[in-house]
Order: C-alpha cells, then structure tokens, then sequence
C-alpha cells in the first residue's frame, strides 16, 4: 500500500488528507506537524492512519511526501529531506503559492531518492485549522501541477492519482509562468485590497462616518484585506520581484487614468471602463485547456425576512437545478438584498430564471 505524509496538518495539508481518503485506491496517510494537539485530532477524527512527531521518521517511510507548510518552511523542509537516508524513491510536492524559490531549492536537492513536483491547489477558505478542513474543498477548483527537470510523467500522473478525490482539475505548468500568473490574480489584489484599506483608514480622519458608508462595493473589493498578513508577507518575500514589477505597471495605470480626469477625458475614459467590464464579463467564460470550469451568473433580488435565501436555495433544489456558486451582495435590515448565483450552463441558467420568476422573483443578468 502506498504511504504518503502530510507533514503540516493545517487546513490545506488536511484538506488534501481528507480528500485523499475519497479516491478509489486505499492509501495509508501518515501526519507529522509541529503541534501535538493537531496530531491528536487528526488521529481522533480518523483524518489521518499514523501520526509522527519526528518529521525524518516519518518521511523514510513515505513513499510521497506533502509539504503543507508556509514556503519559508516548506524551503527548510526540503533542506531536511536532503539529509535523509531513504531506502526507496519518493515523490515529494507542497502546496505553496508561490514556487519560483522553492523549485530553485529543489533543484539544488543533491540526493538521487527525491523527485520533487510543485503542486498549488488553488482554493481555500475564510477559516483556518485543522477544524476547517473539508475533503470537497478543492472540488472543481484548478491544482496546478511545476514538475522539474527531474519529474517524470508516470510520477505526475501517480500524483494526479493520489489527487483524484479532490476532484480537482489538473493544471502542468513551468514554475515561473505559474508565479506570474498568480501575482497578476491573487498576490497583487491583495496588496491593492490593503492599500485601500489604508487610504480609507486615513481618510477616516477628516470623516468619521466613513466606515458606516463602507459597504457593498468597498467590501467586496476589500474583502480579501483581512487575511492572515504574516502568510502574505511569506508570499511577498518569495515573490517580491514580480510583485515589485506589478506595482509598476499598476502605478502607470492610475498615472493614465489620472490624466483622464484631469483633462475631463470623457471619450476615452468611457472607451478604459467599456474594455475592462468586457473583459471582467468573459472572465471563466472560456476554459483554459479544458481545465476552467465556466459558470454563468444571475442576480436574484431577496427580502430581508428569515428564510429568505434557502426558499431560492430550495426553489432551485427541487427542480434539480445545481448551484455551483452563491453569493449574498448585500442584505440591510428593512431593504431587499441580492444574491449573485452561479449555475454550470446556459441550460440551467434559463431554467433557474424562469422557475424563480414564475415565484415572483426579481432576476437580473448582465452581459
């Protein structure tokens, strides 16, 4: 039977072991993390076959190796598993957001037993923990996998194997492109998210009522803010070159729209916001590789009453429509709320809109 550690039991690292247990092939999962408490709940919640506190013990028995750290550790972990004796081969891949440094750390691994193969799953949650975990956490959700020179592609594919409970869609890509990619769409937004944050913060002093005005846009917008900033400061220290780059660009851009406005540039302001609502409108309407799910939205006006959201759930439900994706916009106590709803196809859309307005539902769908 084929031994895999999950060496880091937080929620991605038991998220995977979760979803590992959910493939067709038996495997037995072994954890290690840094806090007994987490073993223990892992072992008690039958997350895990086999807890280890000794991190080279229970890597000489793998025979493939998750590295659910945060990247400075998952680079100190890869150091480690250089200096271990193993008696058989082992794949080993991680879970980290950025992998320009850790796959340069793993090309510079010196012992012939380690293949190692870059892995991302590209969701998450709100929560964090060991309690958080959810074996369905990366369903329809993209794992991209950055083999190195070294990997070879019966170990990819055993690793999608190994994978296939999480119902992921597989992405191979090279490390830099990944990186580039993920700067453009998760790790600069959140920069930006926080910068707004901070010119709210200041402009609270000349308006104290600010915050109370704060809502549905600004929200949305800056939602992703609050995040855990020691793991963001990990994530910008890998992938400060890129970020910094980013910065750039982004700095040109206002510089443009901020000429816009001071020469009351009504053309081409108007021509700058048609462009990117066309291309935020196509975004996940096109799949990449066959891998990107497309999903199409609706808006459905709601009260605010009890109950209000699961009767459109429930609606939906016994006409066997499937929800892929729902979204609460904005529900203030007395006003009518939105909920931004997603369904697979343009079949289920029609379908879910007209059973909704046949309740008398208010629908509305934006090109």
């Amino acid at each position: 039977m084929t031994k895999i550690l999950i060496s880091g039991l937080g929620l991605i690292g038991a998220s995977i072991a979760k979803a590992i247990r959910k493939s067709e092939d038996p495997y037995l999962i072994m954890g290690y993390d840094l806090s007994d408490s987490t073993l223990q709940y892992a072992l008690d919640h039958e997350i895990v076959d086999e807890i280890y506190h000794s991190f080279e013990e229970a890597a000489k028995q793998a025979d493939v190796i998750f590295l659910a750290a945060p990247i400075s550790g998952t680079i100190e972990l890869l150091k480690q598993l250089d200096h271990f004796q193993f008696n058989r081969d082992v794949i080993v891949t991680d879970v980290s957001s950025v992998k320009g440094t850790i796959v340069d750390t793993a090309n510079q691994l010196t012992n012939d037993k380690i293949t190692f193969i870059g892995g991302h799953p590209m969701a998450g949650s709100h929560k964090v923990g060991i309690q958080a975990a959810r074996s369905h956490l990366f369903e329809n959700a993209i794992y991209v996998l950055t083999p190195t020179e070294k990997s070879k592609e019966e170990q990819i594919q055993l690793l999608k194997n190994i994978l296939s409970g999480t119902k992921s869609s597989f992405l191979v890509l090279p490390h830099d492109a990944h990186d580039e990619m993920t700067s453009v769409i998760s790790h600069f937004p959140h920069l930006i998210a926080s910068s707004l944050v901070q010119q709210a913060k200041k402009w609270e002093q000349v308006h104290s009522y600010l915050p109370d005005l704060a809502a549905g846009g600004f929200r949305d917008i800056t939602r992703i803010a609050s995040s855990n900033p020691k793991m963001w400061q990990d994530i910008f220290t890998h992938n400060g070159s890129k970020m910094s780059r980013l910065l750039q660009d982004f700095i040109n851009e206002m510089v443009t729209l901020k000429e816009f406005l001071d020469k009351n540039n009504d053309d081409e302001m108007i021509h700058y916001l048609e462009e990117a609502k066309k291309y935020s409108d196509g975004l996940g309407s096109k799949k990449v590789g066959g891998a990107l799910p497309a999903f199409y939205d609706f808006f459905v006006d709601i009260k605010d009453k009890p109950g209000a959201i699961a009767e459109v759930v429930q609606l939906l439900a016994q006409n066997d429509i499937s929800i892929r994706n729902i979204r609460i916009l904005e529900i203030r106590e007395d006003i009518n709320g939105a909920l931004r709803l997603s369904v697979l196809n343009e079949e289920d859309r029609q379908k879910a809109i007209q059973v909704l307005q046949e309740h008398d539902y208010e629908i509305a769908v934006y090109a």
